[in-house]
């Protein structure tokens, strides 16, 4: 199956349910979506990807509500386990695109939604395909935001939750999340590459149906994020953004973007040359993509021992880079590595236009600000730029790229005589 932008529209299969199905992205077997539990394809282990009879066009999501469900026509399912996912806001931030030195900036803040990542609108749809497929257990490995999604969704689509952490790798924000959703969590000896290795082995087993961006359901609703970009940036510049920047960790995000928009070209409803470039920013300890991508290789090699303070992107092995490959070279992107200190400067410099984020979010603006300084960026360029998870999902690097609390006396004269020097 053709990944390219000028891909034909699929036939529909006979296996089909309501003009629902999944395909392999590597040898095109499809399946029925909902009669058994698979993640990757039965004949060649590819990945998979969700297919529709009827693709809508933009002007098709006019007064449908806000949110992910807003886009139900272009998703498996009509309805989900819902906490009102979606609908996140565009920042505009003036003085940091004047910084940047680009002709608009605008900062799609992920963190904005129920559990404070993006990750909830792929749960959203996840947990309603699993509880269509009538699984019980539901369960993730991950680097903190996917456990707390899943832990959430679970718990309000009244099912278990299992979920599996590298041992004192994850912020404290987000075990909390999760213990408090809940979910059971189990402390790996082992980064986060192991984690998901145990959880699919779990999945394979059938011991629990595997939420992690594996799962093809995931991704869809992750998709709804393209959309929404697109949709505010034609409301407010009257044409789409020529650029979309965005951490990388299992490289779920660039798929389902790039799934979006290939899905729009399909439907004539944007043609190729307006799809915003697709751009992958990683941590230098945590790049594998970046390295594929600079050595123009088909595929990811593994990254075994990675490292960065962005909890968040620490993963060596991103799973769905067979899609995403594809999704930035097509869109004509590109992927760079940026340093901890360039990611902690791109956080107090969001912080500074008002907007908390996560270490892994800030990513995005720093890999833009050094893409920037080596001209790869032009200064016409529109941009957005994805942060995906909350400032208080990581309070201790919040606290350590923030301002030390300063100590004065208990009295008015003493405040004021500290404020003098």
């Amino acid at each position: 199956m053709s990944l390219s932008l000028s891909a034909d529209s699929p036939a529909v299969p006979d296996d089909a349910d309501d003009g629902v199905w999944l395909e392999c992205i590597e040898c095109g077997e499809t399946f029925a979506p909902f009669d058994d539990v698979r993640y990757t394809c039965d004949e060649c282990d590819g990945l998979l990807e969700v297919r529709y009879a009827d693709l809508p066009t933009l002007e098709d999501f006019d007064g449908q509500g806000q949110g992910v469900w807003r886009y139900a026509d272009a998703l498996p399912l009509e309805s989900g386990v819902s906490i009102q996912e979606g609908a996140t806001p565009l920042y505009e931030v003036p003085r940091l695109e004047e910084s940047v030195g680009v002709e608009a900036l605008r900062i799609k803040h992920e963190g904005m939604n129920p559990t404070g990542s993006f990750k909830d609108r792929g749960m959203t749809v996840g947990t309603a395909v699993a509880r269509e497929l009538g699984v019980g257990r539901l369960a993730c490995a991950s680097t903190g935001n996917t456990s707390a999604a899943l832990a959430a969704y679970g718990t309000r689509g009244d099912m278990e939750t299992l979920v599996l952490l590298p041992a004192g790798k994850v912020a404290a924000g987000k075990v909390a999340q999760a213990s408090l959703h809940g979910a059971r969590i189990l402390e790996v000896d082992g980064n986060f590459d192991a984690c998901l290795d145990i959880v699919q082995d779990l999945a394979a087993r059938g011991e629990a149906y595997l939420l992690n961006s594996l799962n093809p359901f995931r991704l869809e609703g992750q998709k709804t994020i393209g959309l929404e970009i697109l949709e505010a940036f034609q409301a407010d510049y009257g044409t789409f953004p020529d650029r979309i920047v965005l951490p990388v960790g299992n490289a779920g995000n660039t798929s389902a973007l790039y799934k979006a928009f290939r899905e729009l070209v399909q439907a004539g409803s944007l043609e190729p040359e307006e799809v915003p470039k697709l751009t992958g920013v990683q941590a230098e300890g945590a790049a594998p993509m970046v390295e594929a991508i600079e050595n123009g290789a088909d595929e990811v090699r593994r990254w075994d021992e990675v490292e960065t303070r962005a909890t968040a992107i620490r993963i060596g092995n991103p799973v769905n880079a067979p899609k995403a490959l594809p999704g930035i070279r097509e869109t004509g992107g590109t992927a760079i590595a940026v340093s901890d200190e360039e990611i902690t400067d791109a956080q107090r410099d969001l912080a500074r236009e008002g907007i908390g984020v996560e270490p892994a979010s800030a990513a995005s603006v720093a890999g833009l600000r050094k893409l920037r300084a080596e001209g790869i960026v032009d200064d016409d360029e529109r941009v957005a730029c994805l942060t995906t998870g909350h400032l208080l999902k990581d309070p201790d690097a919040a606290a350590a790229a923030g301002a030390e609390p300063e100590p004065v006396p208990a009295d008015t004269e003493g405040v004021l005589e500290h404020l003098q020097n």
